[in-house]
């Protein structure tokens, strides 16, 4: 049985055959065995080094097929704040861990971690948590995908 290699993104197609849905951990591996969604066929990512891939993302085989990368739903702390002060300072202690976070305008979120939510509850802020894709900043010095994804979220109902 040959399993199917991706080996580039691409930024358009006129046709995408199938889906992959990925954590953000997996969407940082550049070599990775998957299953895709719909047809249930094992398919391998051979990715350049240092990509990151996005939701929304395009990979194209070797021999042209395409498929989308989906962001897989996370349980996410989410801190949600109209102080934009505390938000900054909540972000850089959660930074100076070396914590992902992905960055709104007035929230941000993070892997629920029950440890760093006593230590964001301790500067003021109030946690919540959901289920949501998670798109983190990758960092200044990570290479990003071709589709030219950024970090602008949609702003998520967090009730």
């Amino acid at each position: 049985m040959r399993v199917e290699c991706f080996t580039r993104v691409i930024a358009a197609a006129d046709s995408i055959i199938d889906t992959v849905t990925l954590s953000m951990d997996r969407r940082q591996r550049s070599r990775l065995r998957v299953r895709l969604d719909r047809s249930g066929e094992t398919a391998a990512l051979m990715l350049p080094r240092g990509t990151v891939l996005r939701g929304g993302d395009l990979l194209q085989s070797e021999d042209g097929r395409v498929i989308e990368v989906i962001a897989a739903a996370e349980h996410l702390s989410i801190v949600v704040a109209t102080d934009s002060l505390l938000l900054g300072r909540v972000a850089y202690h959660l930074g100076n861990r070396h914590v992902p976070v992905e960055i709104g305008r007035e929230w941000l979120y993070y892997r629920a971690d029950h440890v760093l939510d006593a230590m964001v509850v301790s500067m003021g802020a109030t946690v919540r948590h959901g289920t949501f894709p998670f798109e983190p900043e990758v960092g200044a010095y990570h290479h990003h995908s071709a589709s030219g994804h950024g970090h602008e979220s949609v702003l998520r109902s967090h009730g």
